[in-house]
């Protein structure tokens, strides 16, 4: 009995030093398999996610966590290696930061997105223009630039504060926040407006969709590509010219010309160098994602189902980005 017992003890052992030591391996393993994706608030950047999500998942084995946030914090988290891959960074938005982490060799940009977007401030077109369709007579005939805004505060009036316009300005712990803000100063509206910010990107274009749908004065900030722009008529408040002099001073001209890139924390050339070449093949456009975000209003669709539609809409695009056999695989997981 006392050789059976010492026999097994033995045994025992051998089993939990196995354990031990492949556990860790397995682990680690599941770990390198899995890739955090930075989640921001804006339909957008939610649908490129589960566009590439629904690639690497499918086509390249890897499990994705997507990883809610505001813009600061998720691309903190992209420098500090928390995050993985950022699929639509403002570059005008985050430039310092941008620019700190490009020196520190932390953050690889991979290059445009889509190029053809924009940011602004602007009103419904038939406040200018009037809707003769809906009865709507001209508001604001002359409302060009934000030279006129002075003299048009009643028109969007706060109903908080009669006192003052209303600007809708973007999304709290956004970039655009500060810089609105800084831009309101350096054009002298901070005496007539105030500034209202939304909780959220629903609230914000649910705001402007509302002031539409009744046809009523509404003026704020808002960005390309979107639903809402895709479905809306919208015209753009002028500012002066974008020029790095006024931009470093004041904020006090134009968003400049806006790139959106893909960004990957540097780790990941490493770490998953095939998924860091097919990011860099990705690029969209602007009326790409405006197709699939009125998709998505239209039809009630998740950001998923819109991810499946633009996947199955845009084959000739994605399956350049990609080898053949990921092609194989990714077409066999959308049956």
């Amino acid at each position: 009995m006392k050789g059976k017992s010492s026999k097994l003890t033995v045994i025992v052992m051998l089993i939990l030093v196995a354990t031990f030591i492949l556990l860790p391996v397995s682990n680690s393993r599941a770990a390198s398999k899995t890739l955090n994706i930075a989640d921001g608030s804006w339909d957008s950047i939610q649908v490129h996610n589960r566009i590439a999500g629904f690639i690497l998942e499918n086509g390249y084995g890897y499990t994705m966590e997507y990883i809610p946030g505001n813009t600061i914090a998720l691309f903190a988290g992209l420098a500090r290696g928390d995050i993985d891959i950022n699929m639509e960074i403002w570059v005008a938005n985050q430039r310092e930061a941008i620019d700190k982490a490009l020196a520190a060799g932390t953050v690889i940009d991979l290059g445009s997105n889509f190029p053809d977007s924009w940011q602004g401030w602007l009103v419904p077109t038939y406040v200018i223009k009037g809707d003769a369709k809906r009865g709507i007579k001209p508001m604001a005939p002359d409302l060009k630039s934000i030279k006129d805004l002075p003299k048009y505060w009643k028109l969007f009036k706060d109903q908080e504060d009669p006192s003052k316009g209303r600007f809708y300005s973007c999304i709290p712990g956004w970039e655009c926040q500060k810089i609105n803000e800084k831009k309101f100063k350096a054009y002298g509206l901070d005496k007539y407006y105030n500034i209202f910010l939304p909780g959220s990107d629903a609230a914000l274009n649910g705001s402007m969709a509302a002031a539409y749908k009744r046809g009523e004065p509404w003026f704020g900030y808002y960005w390309a590509p979107t639903w809402v722009l895709g479905k809306l008529d919208m015209t753009p408040i002028e500012e002066p010219p974008y020029s790095k002099e006024a931009w470093d001073k004041d904020y006090g001209c134009a968003y400049p010309s806006v790139k959106v890139n893909i960004f990957v924390n540097a780790g990941l050339a490493k770490k998953a160098p095939e998924v860091v070449a097919f990011l860099k093949k990705y690029e969209t456009t602007q009326g790409m994602a405006n197709k699939f975000l009125a998709y998505m209003q239209d039809k009630k669709a998740s950001t998923e189902d819109a991810a499946i539609w633009f996947l199955k809409n845009y084959e000739g695009l994605w399956t350049t980005w990609v080898p053949a056999d990921v092609v194989k695989k990714v077409k066999a997981a959308m049956k």
